[in-house]
């Protein structure tokens, strides 16, 4: 069995414990521990936390628009493919390990003033506008990707605060009503 290099022991476990605890709540000498290496080791792939964070987010970006993109490309029409989005979005939520989205959940704990994660963050939810705009423009509905970007957002900032799953049955229902 071939051994995993040391970056991506070292990254994974972050990513578990960003995603689990905080990025606040979570210290370098924790994800030593956990990932059971040398701290001389995890500063050779990464000078420091902040630096670790961003190859994080990247990581995590890259999967979250894979999973979008794999959700809605099971689909021809625009409003089947935005609905998958959604409804991908919902069985998330349903999920016991989900505990929010990664990206709002950083967000939420970087101070106003630091600029590089909140512009690396802004990319990912970019991306998602984008992808929004993307399946819509064939239909001459892309004006409605802000729109149902806006919804997709409201519904995972909904469920974190309630705890609930009607913000994601809320959205999706007025993204059926708007296409």
């Amino acid at each position: 069995m071939k051994k995993k290099p040391i970056r991506e022991i070292v990254l994974r476990t972050a990513s578990r414990l960003f995603y689990q605890q905080g990025y606040s709540n979570t210290g370098i000498n924790q994800i030593v521990e956990e990932a059971g290496i040398a701290k001389s080791s995890l500063y050779q792939h990464f000078r420091t936390k902040e630096d670790l964070l961003m190859a994080y987010l990247e990581d995590t970006g890259a999967q979250t628009t894979a999973a979008l993109r794999k959700a809605a490309d099971r689909h021809e029409q625009p409003r089947d493919r935005m609905l998958a989005i959604f409804n991908y979005l919902e069985e998330l939520l349903k999920q016991p390990e989900f505990y929010g989205c990664r990206f709002l959940n950083i967000v939420y704990e970087m101070p106003h003033d630091n600029d590089r994660v909140r512009e690396r963050i802004k990319v990912q939810k970019d991306t998602v506008r984008q992808l929004f705009t993307e399946i819509l423009t064939p239909i001459q509905k892309e004006h409605l990707a802000d729109e149902f970007y806006t919804l997709f957002e409201g519904a995972l900032i909904g469920n974190k605060v309630h705890n609930a799953h009607w913000p994601i049955v809320s959205a999706t229902n007025t993204l059926k009503r708007l296409l």
